[in-house]
């Protein structure tokens, strides 16, 4: 094995600061990649995925950089990545070793491209084979923290020390390098930590930058990104903004002229920070055409729908509110695998969506709030190949076949705190822009078995208060999501010298940078002890309550 599991686990990004998380931004234009601003292009630096999990962190180190950075898969054709005039590519770790049969591998085009290339410990293996040296199964592996010896300051190590903390995960090793490579650092166990070939622009790390624990590998990706590839930091929230508005209005525009309609736009507004910024951005870009639909499905948090359609009238935005609370608890009845969930919840959905469409007149648009994290998680086609399903997200791989929509999603290739700064940059207030996650099933997914409207009620009051607590001990911020969860199990208890036979709930609060990864919460035991002693006086059928100390991975954040 080249690239161990173990690095993943461990690769949870670091906090970005707040300069970085104001300025860093990514996205997409509809047509395509790549635009800073109106009619300017801009610099990119594609990441192949070969297998690792968190490949992603390498895209967000370089978004971190002010550079536009996608995830490919790792077969991608030459033609598609030179099609988009990368400034430099980056090959991802893997679970693979680069001389097993069927072993993931690129076009063999990248290595004769000219583009600047870095590899990552799989990614060096790749690139020191594919260009004629040896890997091997080596005696001495390395899983941890190591120290890293630079020998020869190149570029890739300019402005570091010679002795450098890393993380490394590796089983394989090169045994011996292709003509014009030479070794710029070493490990008491690893002669070739790095590598470099400087006349072709090719680099490689047997160690993770992308991860906190090594200790520079910010600025050893800054090294690559902006002084080696030379891409231009043009990725602001202002330019995603701009372009985002020109494409979106260029592209509802050419349909109306084409199709003679009014080029009205329909959002999907759930009440979350992603579809409140993707209604605001689209709102700029056709304004009055855009009319917002909530639909209460009678799954949301205690409020949610009353709070939210005030918030958007006060900002002028057309809005609708479908109760659909019946009809979604009817699909519902009797389901309780989790998947099932989300996709009965996905499909109707957009069932609601067309029906209020048909009453709106022709309506071809939707717009979602869908982020790349809910892309890469449900693995859809863009990324089955390199990304194991984790889960379905209802508004990704839930929905049906056959939409009648074509659907706007400015946000797909974001991550949660480029949205928070695009959200900034729109003018959003922080209490919307900020607001935690919440799951666009809604609470269906935080029962655990089956959907009743007695269950949902329990289950609101116990996340009210939760979230309340939480609040009023100045903490909101400081975690990414704290909820309730109903779990199927019922305890007994003494309540009033009587014995009691009532349900458990689960608190769940972490803390995460993007979702991908998070670890749990550590808050105070006088809040936690608040929160059990509220829920069980004041919220009927509860008389226990439990704390969820798992991280993510091996739990994910969300219990279904």
């Amino acid at each position: 094995m080249s690239d161990g599991q173990v690095a993943d686990r461990i690769g949870t990004a670091d906090a970005t600061g707040p300069d970085v998380a104001r300025t860093s931004l990514a996205g997409r234009d509809a047509a395509g990649p790549g635009l800073a601003g109106p009619g300017v292009k801009a610099d990119e630096v594609v990441v192949l995925d070969f297998g690792s999990q968190y490949s992603q962190l390498i895209a967000r180190r370089v978004r971190e950089l002010n550079v536009y950075s996608e995830l490919l898969p790792f077969d991608t054709p030459w033609s598609e990545i030179a099609a988009r005039k990368p400034k430099g590519v980056i090959l991802s770790g893997g679970p693979a070793s680069v001389y097993e049969d069927g072993s993931p591998h690129p076009d063999p085009a990248i290595w004769a491209s000219g583009v600047p290339l870095l590899g990552i410990c799989y990614g060096l293996h790749l690139m020191a084979q594919g260009l004629g040296g040896e890997v091997i199964s080596f005696e001495r592996k390395e899983f941890g923290p190591a120290v890293v010896s630079v020998t020869d300051q190149d570029r890739l190590f300019a402005g570091l020390e010679p002795e450098q903390p890393v993380w490394m995960s590796h089983g394989d090793s090169i045994a011996r390098l292709p003509d014009g490579f030479r070794s710029t650092a070493h490990t008491g166990s690893t002669p070739f930590a790095a590598v470099a070939d400087p006349d072709r622009r090719l680099y490689g790390i047997q160690f993770h930058p992308e991860v906190v624990h090594t200790q520079n590998g910010r600025q050893i990706l800054r090294n690559f990104v902006l002084d080696i590839a030379g891409a231009r930091p043009m990725w602001t929230p202002a330019n995603f903004i701009a372009s985002n508005v020109e494409s979106i209005r260029r592209r509802v525009d050419e349909h109306s002229r084409a199709t003679g309609s009014d080029g009205q736009v329909l959002c999907a507004l759930s009440g979350g920070v992603d579809s409140a910024v993707a209604a605001t951005l689209v709102h700029r870009a056709v304004g009055d055409r855009l009319i917002c639909v909530h639909v209460d499905h009678g799954m949301m948090r205690k409020n949610e729908t009353e709070l939210l359609q005030t918030a958007f009238e006060q900002l002028g935005v057309r809005f609708i509110v479908v109760n659909a609370r019946d009809r979604f608890l009817a699909k519902l009845a009797g389901v309780i695998d989790p998947e099932q969930k989300r996709r009965i919840i996905g499909n109707e959905f957009i069932r609601v969506f067309e029906e209020e469409a048909a009453k709106l007149g022709e309506i071809a648009f939707l717009t979602q709030g869908t982020l790349y994290p809910d892309v890469i998680e449900s693995a859809t086609s863009d990324m089955e190949k390199s990304a194991s399903k984790i889960k379905t997200h209802h508004n990704v791989g839930g929905l049906p076949d056959d939409i009648a929509f074509q659907l706007i999603e400015p946000l797909r290739y974001l991550f949660k705190d480029e949205v928070r700064a695009v959200g900034t940059e729109l003018g959003l207030p922080d209490s919307m822009v900020y607001r935690q996650p919440f799951p666009g099933p809604g609470l269906a997914i935080r029962i655990i078995g089956e959907v009743t409207a007695e269950r949902l009620d329990t289950l609101r009051e116990a996340d009210w208060i939760v979230i309340d607590e939480i609040k009023a001990a100045g903490m909101y911020r400081e975690v990414w999501q704290s909820f309730a969860i109903l779990t199927p199990l019922r305890s007994v208890g003494v309540m009033g010298d009587g014995r009691t036979y009532s349900n458990v709930v689960a608190i769940r609060a972490v803390t995460s940078e993007d979702a991908m990864t998070a670890d749990w919460a550590k808050l105070p035991y006088e809040l936690l002890g608040r929160i059990s002693s509220r829920i069980v006086n004041e919220v009927p059928g509860v008389n226990r309550v439990v704390y969820d100390i798992s991280s993510k991975p091996p739990a994910t954040i969300e219990w279904e």
